[in-house]
């Protein structure tokens, strides 16, 4: 994972943010590099290419657009495909914080090394239609299809998003959450490619061909399985093997990304200075191979129980309010080994 640093002073800087909070520079995202660069009317130089600032970035994009682009959009904005007409800026506004959660799926898929193949380049690639229900004169679903994730910009709104959290019983819910569950049914049909995989896939999350519309309509009429804690990540997983998939795919970078930052920051977890809390040293790694799934998911373990005590000590909620059971354990361990074989190759940013 590579630390966010401002290129101007080199202190530790939020991916979200426009300019240090430190030294007040301009920054940009160079997405190739996983860093930030000077963002500079004339444009930033990286390795003799000039990019400079998204076209977006008065609504709060802070990436950067290589100046033989073709087009003043960054990356990460040319993979929306719909977006809310540019006169409603109430919609606008709630784009620029739906943002903020896409950006972050991306760096992290890109430091995954997870292909990204844009809508526009290929059928079946990576888009996002991100619409407002506010606006919208029919509600907007938030799913996938071919491709193409919706998601709804109203659910930015905290009472909104709470509203629905309750109204479905989940413990958990956030912008973020829902870009990462549907990327996993995105990714799902693009790393699974041939028909061992996808019966090893089939033992274990069930048969992806069963009726989704019989599965939707049970479950929104019985709900889940009465146990269905001892062998699924959360009641939505319950529905169809599809969505269990995705459910699964969603925690894994989940945790993947808080084992990271917690890495990345040094953090490391002493049993000689908790005792009775923690009963080895953890230490938890920007990056886990294939075969050390077991160490990745004790690490997380340890470390989650941390961070609810922390959530709880501040009178919230508990920030991870799941169980890993062993089924749930042997799912997270198949992405694992989807996942992997992806992994970028460490390099210093240019």
């Amino acid at each position: 994972m590579a630390v966010p640093r401002c290129p101007r002073c080199g202190r530790f800087v939020f991916l979200d943010e426009l300019a240090c909070r430190h030294c007040a520079a301009e920054l940009g995202y160079h997405h190739p590099s996983l860093s930030f660069r000077a963002a500079e009317p004339g444009g930033a130089l990286v390795e003799g290419e000039r990019w400079f600032p998204c076209r977006n970035r008065p609504w709060g994009c802070n990436w950067l657009v290589a100046e033989d682009a073709g087009t003043g959009r960054c990356f990460s904005c040319r993979l929306t495909r719909r977006e809310p007409d540019a006169a409603d800026t109430v919609a606008w506004e709630k784009l620029a914080d739906a943002g903020i959660a896409k950006r972050r799926l991306i760096v992290q898929l890109l430091e995954l090394g997870l292909p990204i193949v844009p809508y526009d380049e290929r059928e079946g690639g990576l888009g996002f239609d991100l619409l407002s229900s506010l606006s919208a004169n029919a509600p907007v679903m938030i799913g996938h299809a071919n491709g193409i994730i919706t998601i709804d910009l109203a659910e930015t709104l905290d009472a909104r998003r709470e509203a629905l959290r309750v109204s479905l019983g989940e413990p958990y819910r956030t912008m973020l959450g829902h870009f990462r569950h549907e990327i996993g049914h995105y990714y799902q049909k693009e790393l699974i490619v041939d028909e061992a995989s996808w019966e090893a896939c089939r033992a274990l999350f069930g048969d992806e061909r069963a009726s989704y519309r019989d599965a939707l309509d049970r479950h929104y009429s019985v709900g889940a399985p009465a146990n269905w804690r001892a062998s699924f990540i959360s009641e939505y997983a319950t529905m169809h093997p599809w969505e269990d998939f995705a459910e699964c795919f969603a925690h894994y970078l989940h945790l993947r990304n808080t084992l990271a930052t917690a890495a990345a920051a040094g953090m490391v977890l002493q049993a000689d200075r908790a005792p009775g809390i923690v009963d080895h040293d953890i230490v938890p790694e920007t990056d886990y191979p294939r075969d050390e799934l077991e160490r990745m998911l004790d690490d997380w373990g340890w470390l989650s129980l941390f961070f609810n005590r922390v959530s709880r000590a501040m009178g919230q909620r508990d920030l991870y309010p799941f169980e890993l059971p062993a089924p749930v354990r042997a799912k997270l361990a198949f992405i694992h080994r989807l996942v992997t074989p992806y992994r970028r190759t460490p390099s210093a940013p240019a």
